[in-house]
């Protein structure tokens, strides 16, 4: 009896299981039927969600086909990003592959070339075989972000780094460990050492804030490993425009932010914007210079090409959306997140944050369906819950419904809600061991170099830099692209200027030639950009074009106060 009521069971089960499953199966399409084509552009917060909801919605359905375009094959979890420069936890730990997060969804890992709105085109750029790649369309979703965007600040493009995605994330903590290790082998040179040992991060915004309290935390416990290093010679400082930082909580919140900050060594330089930047100071613009070798940006942020070149109302860089999302004057072009300037109920517009984007995706993928049924439209109406910010060792500011929360408490809710926002179950226990284990062990030291040997790049030196002293190794020749820079040469303590060089000149060839020591120093006589080729690649262009290494040798020889044999310039 017992055996057949237990049979009965497993039989309803099964049965159970086999209908759910029938249902759960997408509806085949009626014959001669087209699917209705909908495209995400942008792998961040509002283009995943906007697909994880439209999944929601779609669930049995197929006659809607979901596709997502992304440079990366992974959604990167922003706020715990900072603390992939500690190691506090894994590398992977903060990013979760497309393809389990959305696996009803269409993933293509490329670049945007250009969208046709009016042929409803995303024209992808080439991958293994450079043929074209169109996308067509009957829906677009617009949630590309913003770009970090040094235009207009001189050297930053080749000097400062980037703080957005988890290869900057990884840049940064190379390069501080690299740092460190330069510091702890330049003990004898105590203005290079204590430049090495100074860090500097630009923005007082949340980014900025997180990012600094991260790094001062590592350096400063790290830097007690390092024979050769006096923690106390460690320099961290925060750049901010404003007259506090943190203006995006109360003035309350912000001071307390600013005076954990600075107990802990970290100097603040506020109302002073970066203005200039080489390869060995910050120039600030209260004239002031901070000489480091380590530049962190989290600023300016700005709109996204693809989104500067599509022809759809703007507003302030943003695409201009409705309270449904969609976008004026275009149907079937819909919009959100940071590149989306989305009205709320009072008229003003959402801030750029993780939790309105996330119902902005909501309202998002209902309002399509909706438009594909034929049904009537919702509104977006999010007020925000609050604001929140790590300040590294068990501390954090945070502002919940009107509540001002400071201290371990407001850290403790910053990981709790971070970590239940974090997608799959795997990646939260594996973030919670980290997290645990960090309370206990010792940051890690290992240098991770991914990008391999540099190879040419620009590099911008200020009004009396130094570009090498004279008795250095030659590693890299240099092609002045700007300004002006002299040659000088030190002997029986005094100078001599040998030349000048300008744009389209080069200098450093002779240590390269003959494999000897700098026999000169280059110093600039006003803010000069170069071409620096390493000795490596200038190796192989030499090698391989006779002709290239044969104008060197003369120009080396010309300098030098010798002119070259007929023969020996053919």
């Amino acid at each position: 009896m017992v055996f057949l009521l237990g049979s009965l069971v497993s039989l309803s089960y099964a049965a159970l299981v086999v209908w759910v499953a029938l249902l759960a199966r997408p509806r085949p399409l009626a014959p001669g039927a087209r699917r209705t084509q909908v495209v995400i552009v942008g792998g961040g917060f509002g283009g995943v969600f906007a697909g994880i909801e439209l999944e929601k919605a779609l669930e049995g359905r197929a006659d809607v086909e979901v596709t997502l375009v992304s440079r990366e094959n992974y959604f990167v979890f922003q706020p715990m990003l900072p603390e992939v420069i500690s190691g506090t936890i894994g590398l992977t730990d903060v990013v979760s592959p497309l393809r389990r997060l959305l696996p009803r969804t269409s993933i293509h890992v490329r670049e945007v070339e250009s969208v046709d709105l009016e042929r409803k085109t995303v024209w992808l750029a080439p991958g293994a075989h450079p043929h074209a790649h169109p996308v067509p369309f009957d829906h677009l979703i617009v949630a590309p972000g913003t770009v970090t965007d040094f235009r207009g600040l001189p050297g930053l493009p080749e000097h400062a780094l980037p703080f957005k995605n988890l290869a900057d994330a990884l840049e940064v903590r190379s390069r501080v460990i690299h740092a460190l290790d330069e510091a702890d082998i330049e003990s004898e040179d105590r203005a290079l050492q204590r430049q090495l040992l100074t860090f500097v991060v630009a923005g007082g915004g949340f980014s900025g804030v997180e990012v600094v309290a991260e790094l001062n935390d590592f350096v400063r416990e790290v830097a007690k490993s390092y024979r050769r290093i006096d923690p106390r010679d460690v320099r961290v400082v925060l750049v901010h425009a404003g007259d506090r930082i943190l203006p995006e909580v109360t003035e309350k919140l912000g001071h307390y932010a600013q005076r954990l900050l600075q107990a802990r060594g970290v100097e603040l330089k506020l109302n002073a914007r970066l203005q200039s930047a080489s390869g060995d100071r910050a120039v600030l613009s209260d004239g002031s210079v901070l000489e480091t070798k380590t530049l962190i940006s989290t600023i300016p942020s700005s709109p996204h090409p693809l989104v500067e070149a599509l022809p759809v109302p703007k507003s302030r860089g943003k695409i201009q959306v409705d309270r449904s999302m969609r976008v004026e004057g275009h149907p079937g072009v819909w919009s959100l997140g940071d590149c989306a300037l989305v009205p709320t109920a009072s008229g003003a517009p959402c801030p750029p944050t993780a939790q309105h984007a996330v119902r902005q995706a909501r309202t998002l993928a209902a309002n399509l369906v909706a438009t594909v049924d034929g049904k009537a439209l919702t509104t977006f109406d999010f007020a925000g819950l609050g604001k929140m910010g790590a300040l590294g060792r068990q501390n954090a500011v945070a502002e919940i419904l009107g509540f001002n929360i400071s201290g371990f408490l407001a850290w403790f809710i910053w990981r709790t809600i971070y970590l239940a926002k974090l997608p799959g179950w795997g990646r939260r226990a594996k973030v919670a061991a980290s997290w645990t284990f960090d309370l206990f062990l010792p940051p890690e030291l290992v240098q991770l170099r991914l990008g391999g040997t540099a190879g040419a790049s620009h590099q911008r030196f200020e009004a009396g830099e130094t570009v090498f002293r004279q008795g250095d190794l030659g590693d890299r020749i240099y092609i002045v692209l700007a300004g002006q820079a002299q040659v000088v040469r030190e002997q029986a303590g005094k100078e001599e200027v040998l030349a000048r060089v300008g744009p389209g000149e080069f200098f450093g060839e002779m240590a390269l030639l003959s494999s000897a020591p700098r026999n000169a120093s280059v110093r600039c006589l006003e803010a000069t950009t170069v071409l620096g080729i390493p000795k490596r690649e200038f190796g192989l262009l030499a090698a391989n074009l006779p002709g290239l290494k044969a104008t060197f040798e003369d120009v080396m020889r010309m300098r030098a106060g010798t002119q070259p044999a007929a023969e020996e310039r053919n």
